[in-house]
């Protein structure tokens, strides 16, 4: 019996590209499957401490659904180190002026706050609409 951990280098990993449709999806529940997927924690080959997860295209993005009274309740808040500089938006407000944002902000909070968090949700490709440029990859479609 082979009692060896296998880590795996950024090298050796095979990354796929999957296509996901966010129309009628639920936002939170949608982004902990992304950030589990960009993170590689879907595969037996796990390795906490390299990027081994996937690339995500997402489609539809404004098109997601989030429950309960959040969309009109829900801020966005943020501090733009100037006096008086406190900022709050709500999720109407930043729908209506980045579509992909909510998404992109629910995902990037559910990473790692670090260089290896940044690197991995930029393999993340958010779309407002049902169009995106990456038919070269070849995407396989990710249903949740």
């Amino acid at each position: 019996m082979n009692t060896k951990t296998q880590f795996l280098k950024p090298e050796q990993v095979d990354r796929t590209w999957w296509l996901l449709d966010a129309r009628d999806q639920v936002l939170g529940r949608m982004a902990t499957k992304i950030a589990r997927i960009l993170q590689g924690k879907h595969r037996p080959s796990y390795t906490p401490n390299a990027d081994t997860g996937d690339f995500i295209i997402v489609i539809n993005a404004e098109k997601a659904r989030i429950t309960g009274s959040k969309r009109f309740a829900k801020t966005y808040n943020w501090y733009t180190y100037h006096p008086g500089g406190h900022k709050e938006v709500t999720y109407e407000q930043m729908l209506a002026k980045h579509p992909t944002r909510p998404l992109e902000l629910a995902v990037r909070r559910m990473l790692p706050k670090s260089r290896l968090g940044r690197q991995m949700l930029s393999k993340l490709k958010i779309y407002a609409g049902p169009d995106h440029p990456h038919q070269a990859q070849q995407p396989r479609p990710l249903e949740l």
